[in-house]
């Protein structure tokens, strides 16, 4: 397996990302809208402002995390997402790690997310990881707890 820094546009983060927004659409009550979404725009997670990190195995693209920057030392994790077949290998802390390492490499010192309550296996990674909860900091529609952490 590995883990690659990639175009957010490219059709394999595309494919992860379709993935992505599909699951949450049957796991939120009410469904899921993109269109709703604070979604980031691709330069946003694109160097020297961000990432977009793509797990590969096999061939194929199996799991992602986008990291938004705006060049500033604050910038968020977004789209967190292991595909089905991938889960329950340790996969998504890989990528939160590798994440924060890319954080730290464009010198951003804090780090933040959100998430919502039908997701109970992001909370638990992100509390098990040392992320704090905290107060709503943006006015997306769909999460529903907010965190942070200090690198």
């Amino acid at each position: 397996m590995t883990i690659a820094d990639v175009d957010p546009t490219s059709e394999p983060a595309r494919a992860c990302l379709a993935a992505y927004y599909a699951e949450l659409a049957t796991r939120f009550v009410g469904g899921f809208d993109v269109a709703l979404s604070c979604d980031p725009e691709a330069a946003a997670m694109m160097r020297p402002r961000g990432t977009f990190l793509l797990a590969v195995a096999g061939g194929l693209p199996v799991g992602c995390v986008g990291l938004k920057g705006n060049g500033g030392p604050v910038a968020e994790i977004k789209r967190l997402w292991i595909d089905p077949a991938a889960r329950g290998l340790g996969l998504a802390q890989r990528l939160m790690q590798a994440a924060e390492t890319a954080a730290r490499d464009l010198g951003i010192r804090t780090l933040r997310l959100d998430t919502n309550s039908a997701l109970p296996e992001a909370l638990a990674l992100y509390r098990k990881a040392g992320w704090v909860e905290i107060d709503r900091f943006n006015d997306d529609p769909y999460p529903d707890h907010f965190f942070e952490k200090t690198l």
